[in-house]
């Protein structure tokens, strides 16, 4: 784990401590490993070597790291959907580039995204973002109809359905993407929409 200088910390004045970034990193990484409601400031200060009222002199509490890092989630996968919103072209074009998008997104913020994909819903902060999870789901089913509209896809599935196993596929990564595996972001991105819009079968 990268040590940020005091001054940049956010904890433990005076002394060695984490950037903020660190802190927040250890939060989620502790949060999916034991679950966010098993997980103590107590336990975050014992992880990251200091006295819980060190932690608490620059974190409120463990909701405000929630909050955060399902924030930092929510962007990515909404800034992808934005800009694939944004672009001229079919619902079909855009249909691929959201899939190659939220692949790059997920690669790039795993174990936030890792995070958000395991909500129970028990607060107020969990089953705002599980909202904010589904609104993306209709806006991808909202272009998986527009797409079967136009002909490109084939029309005898719910769009509804098909946009839940898209992001299904997508968000199954988290549980096996690596990256210093055999695959590069890049080349997993392709992958997904091949898989996506080509399937495995090959056309005679």
């Amino acid at each position: 784990m990268r040590r940020g200088r005091a001054s940049e910390t956010g904890v433990g004045r005076g002394r060695p401590g984490y950037a903020r970034e660190d802190v927040l990193l250890a939060a989620v990484d502790a949060f999916n490993a034991a679950g966010y409601e098993a997980t103590s400031m107590g336990a975050l200060a014992v992880r990251l070597g200091v006295t819980k009222s060190a932690l608490y002199h620059h974190v409120s509490s463990k909701e405000e790291l929630l909050r955060e890092a399902l924030d930092r989630a929510l962007s990515a996968l909404g800034g992808v959907i934005d800009d694939v919103r944004s672009l001229e072209g079919s619902d079909m074009e855009r249909l691929r580039l959201l899939v190659r998008g939220t692949t790059l997104a997920l690669c790039a913020e795993a174990p936030y995204v890792t995070l958000l994909l395991r909500l129970r819903g028990n607060s107020e902060v969990e089953r705002s973002a599980m909202d904010r999870r589904r609104e993306y789901t209709r806006i991808v089913a909202g272009l998986v109809a527009g797409a079967q509209a136009d002909g490109d896809l084939r029309a005898d599935v719910d769009p509804a359905t098909v946009g839940r196993l898209l992001f299904g596929m997508v968000n199954s990564l988290v549980e096996w993407y690596r990256p210093d595996g055999e695959l590069s972001a890049e080349e997993l991105a392709a992958l997904t929409g091949k898989m996506a819009f080509g399937g495995l079968v090959p056309r005679s």
